[in-house]
């Protein structure tokens, strides 16, 4: 059974659906040993509680220095003993520390197709915003391995979602988040989980899964 730890930083829609899949049995093998908010009284916190799931606060207000906000995160991710952590917008920079020592043990969800519309400054409704003003017909999700960049990491699975000509920025977040990010971040967990994915070169496979 491996044990996942959930970063998150606010309202945890991504976080309940690794929860949904692990209850339906979507995601196998493995279970949420603990959920860290870097806010405090964030939505996402109660529906660990609520779930009977630890969950806990690091602040970076909390600490006068980077490095001791730095330094106490990875002392309580550690405390988890995490096979996998999972950033589930989870809005903050890990420290390279925390990278090297989870190297690809760390995955996180993008709303679009990466490599577009990615790195730095594309991040929640930014990331929508840049679709509907390029006129792009098909965004989606990505699911990656987290590395030294910013959305650089090996990709583990996409999934595209069709902008529709109504679309609001926040018409169209829902929906990538429904069509797309609910369902393929449970799925790269469960492969995860169950041994199915190797990183060579910089590029994910996917293992066929035995029968036994």
């Amino acid at each position: 059974m491996r044990n996942l730890v959930v970063c998150v930083s606010g309202g945890g829609t991504n976080l309940q659906a690794i929860i949904d899949g692990i209850e339906n049995g979507q995601i196998t093998n493995a279970r949420i040993s603990g959920v860290i908010s870097n806010n405090p009284g964030v939505y996402a916190l109660e529906r660990a509680k609520a779930h009977g799931i630890k969950g806990v606060c690091v602040s970076p207000k909390d600490y006068t220095e980077r490095e001791s906000f730095n330094q106490a995160f990875l002392e309580t991710l550690d405390s988890f003993q995490p096979d996998l952590v999972v950033l589930a917008g989870f809005l903050v920079v890990l420290p390279k520390t925390m990278i090297q020592k989870y190297k690809n043990r760390i995955i996180n969800v993008h709303p679009s197709l990466i490599p577009a519309f990615c790195g730095k400054g594309y991040y929640g409704l930014k990331v929508h915003e840049g679709v509907l003003e390029r006129g792009v017909k098909v965004t989606g999700a990505t699911v990656h391995f987290v590395d030294e960049g910013t959305d650089t990491g090996p990709i583990i699975l996409q999934k595209p979602v069709m902008v529709e000509p109504d679309d609001t920025p926040k018409s169209l977040q829902r929906r990538v988040m429904e069509q797309a990010e609910w369902k393929i971040l449970p799925q790269a967990i469960d492969l995860i989980a169950n041994g199915n994915v190797l990183v060579e070169d910089g590029k994910v496979s996917i293992q066929e899964r035995s029968m036994d």
